[in-house]
């Protein structure tokens, strides 16, 4: 996906010409992944990219990749993320995720309305998006079905100010001299069907393949990113044990753009204790890494921790950090009695 697109191919060309560096004016790692990225970027009349941002604690994130999850408790919902990959690589990315959703009734009918906003920061660039989303609730064989759409806006900039081309490679046309940006409506649909056992949900991003036109540059062209659409699938079981304070939850997120494909499989641990709840997982994505997470869920308040060790030459000590903190409070939209601010976590 979006590593394998960008921070692999960083690794892979960092690996060929390390023997070179000496001869190459002591280039380091971050002019490596620029003239990339820049290559692929500027170079080309028109070039594609893998946008999406893959969180290791997907579980925790159902807003972020399906628009039909907004509203899908009876809680306002609001939760933060921050990720950083490939921790011991100048310039590796660096994402903040932030969103919130909640139910509303309209004419007797159950709905939900969500917000996100995204920055993600990778070597010279700069991804930014914001969006907007609605969902309509059915009730269907003691659970609910999410049906939801959504609207936003994508932002992709470049600075060159830190670039370092070497000697002689300041006045190079083909290299922008100023910072770029390009901008873009972007719109997805998704189905989120959640019950007390279980949770399966489809969705689609980018479906318009947003094209993000750039300023010419010297030579007088015209850049390009093109969108890639992205496909979704999440499910979850709950398994209650014969202990009653512990309970398994296998989980999968699948992600593809149709030319290549992500799969985590993910199993987590749950002890719970009164209102408390710790949680222990393991996540394996094939031929591509293991990812440890820890967890705890005290009253309203959840806080997550995963760390994820790539299983190729990157190495272990190179892997990314996911923290994950959100708040569920009870709104009571669709009760007689008042407020009271309590929350129950509901897998």
């Amino acid at each position: 996906m979006r590593n394998g697109c960008l921070l692999y191919t960083y690794y892979l060309l960092n690996t060929i010409f390390s023997p070179f560096y000496s001869s190459l004016y002591q280039m380091n790692r971050i002019l490596i992944l620029s003239l990339v990225v820049i290559s692929s970027l500027f170079f080309a009349q028109k070039a594609s990219a893998q946008f999406d941002v893959h969180f290791t604690q997907y579980w925790d994130l159902n807003g972020y990749y399906n628009p039909a999850w907004a509203g899908q408790t009876d809680k306002l919902n609001i939760y933060g993320t921050y990720s950083m990959q490939l921790t011991n690589f100048d310039r590796a990315p660096r994402t903040m995720n932030f969103g919130a959703d909640m139910p509303f009734s309209l004419f007797n009918k159950r709905q939900g309305v969500g917000v996100g906003v995204m920055s993600d920061a990778i070597g010279l660039f700069k991804n930014q998006r914001f969006w907007l989303q609605y969902s309509y609730k059915l009730k269907i064989k003691g659970g609910t079905l999410g049906i939801g759409v959504q609207g936003g806006i994508i932002n992709v900039a470049f600075d060159p100010k830190d670039l370092d081309l070497g000697p002689g490679g300041e006045s190079d046309p083909a290299f922008p001299s100023s910072k770029q940006s390009g901008t873009g409506i972007d719109l997805g649909i998704g189905a989120f069907y959640s019950h007390s056992k279980f949770y399966v949900g489809f969705s689609g991003q980018h479906l318009t393949s947003p094209i993000l036109s750039f300023s010419k540059n010297d030579t007088g062209e015209t850049s390009q990113i093109n969108i890639k659409p992205m496909l979704y699938f999440t499910g979850g079981y709950n398994i209650q044990t014969s202990n009653p304070l512990i309970s398994i939850q296998p989980s999968t997120l699948v992600q593809s753009d149709l030319n290549s494909t992500r799969v985590d499989l993910t199993g987590r641990f749950f002890y719970t204790f009164e209102e408390k709840k710790l949680a222990l997982g393991l996540t394996y994505s094939p031929s591509i890494s293991f990812t440890f997470s820890i967890g705890a869920v005290i009253r309203s308040v959840t806080v997550g921790y995963a760390y994820e060790m790539y299983t190729s030459q990157i190495g272990v000590g190179n892997g990314s950090h996911d923290l994950v903190v959100s708040y569920a409070m009870d709104i009571n939209l669709f009760k007689k009695s008042k407020n009271k601010h309590k929350s129950i976590r509901i897998l």
